[in-house]
């Protein structure tokens, strides 16, 4: 577990995203789903612990807007929906999390559908699975699992697609998005030299604070994760429109310093407020005004794209902070 690891496994996103896009273009890992959910699912429950629970918030959300009502929930919580033929279980083993996961399943194995996304098909909890996805993202020895997070994303998305939307557009749609993600992290690989040292010394001192909309919140907790995991930094998420009146006030006692993931009809207010206090942002995926600094990709302009994607800085600057402090 070292930086360097971290730094290859980043490195290879781009060509595990094709990988996955290629295996997409062949095989629909829900095709088995037909003969155990007849109808619509009444309820989709989707389980996970840190990173995967992240991925399961943005599916549980891009669901809801599709009229299926669907819970993102912890997977050590007590309670939650209730089991049955009507109730569509996903669980995603990424990364730490076995125990609560396999804890949560037994709740549910053998009276509601149980959908697995694994990398390991040994792992505890893909023997709760009738239908098993793999992930595709390959072996991770940082302990980070970011490549795990974007695939289990990437076939989060292509569920919610499945359920929501007519099967002929489904595939093709998601591949062609995946192919947009792998080129978008090979720029932003390719001109690190550029834009990663400007943005690591302004981020530098103090804690880390990302930002996004409500749609990409799920991109902030991971860029905060990836922060506090590698080079344990203090590291924290906020939603953009939310910032004005939560975050705000910590801007107002210390050195704060923000990744702002672009998108939000709020991101002007978030500039000008915290320009106001004195702190500093960078913005990725778009131009606001008051930035120190300004990241863009390839396809930023695509919110699915941008979802897939835009973690990537903040994993990047991850790794870097956490060489410099010898890890």
């Amino acid at each position: 577990m070292t930086a360097q690891h971290l730094a290859d496994e980043l490195a290879a996103k781009p060509e595990a995203l094709t990988r996955l896009a290629d295996g997409l273009a062949r095989r629909d890992p829900y095709a088995a789903l037909p003969a155990l959910v007849d109808d619509e699912p009444a309820a989709v429950l989707l389980l996970g612990t840190a990173a995967a629970r992240y991925a399961c918030e943005a599916a549980a959300s891009r669901l809801r807007l599709a009229g299926i009502g669907a819970v993102a929930e912890y997977a050590s919580a007590a309670d939650s929906v209730p089991a049955g033929p009507d109730t569509l279980v996903v669980a995603v083993a990424v990364g730490a999390g076995q125990r609560e996961l396999c804890t949560a399943l037994d709740h549910y194995v053998e009276r509601s559908a149980i959908i697995v996304l694994a990398e390991d098909p040994d792992a505890p909890a893909a023997r709760y699975a009738d239908v098993l996805v793999p992930l595709r993202a390959g072996p991770e020895h940082s302990g980070l699992a970011c490549r795990g997070y974007q695939h289990a994303l990437a076939l989060l998305l292509l569920l919610a697609d499945w359920l929501g939307a007519p099967r002929t557009a489904t595939g093709p749609n998601l591949v062609a998005t995946l192919r947009r993600a792998a080129n978008a992290c090979a720029d932003l690989l390719e001109r690190c030299p550029v834009w990663l040292p400007e943005t690591a010394e302004l981020l530098g001192s103090g804690s880390v604070h990302a930002v996004a909309p409500a749609e990409r919140l799920a991109s902030a907790r991971q860029a905060a994760l990836a922060v506090r995991q590698g080079p344990v930094r203090a590291a924290y998420a906020v939603e953009t429109g939310e910032w004005a009146h939560t975050d705000r006030y910590l801007a107002a006692i210390e050195d704060y310093n923000a990744l702002l993931f672009t998108g939000s009809h709020y991101d002007d207010r978030f500039a000008a407020q915290l320009t106001e206090l004195q702190g500093r942002f960078v913005a990725v995926g778009g131009e606001v005004e008051g930035a120190a600094a300004v990241i863009r990709y390839l396809g930023d302009g695509d919110p699915d794209v941008a979802l897939l994607t835009e973690p990537l800085i903040a994993e990047l600057l991850a790794a870097r902070w956490w060489a410099a402090g010898g890890g």
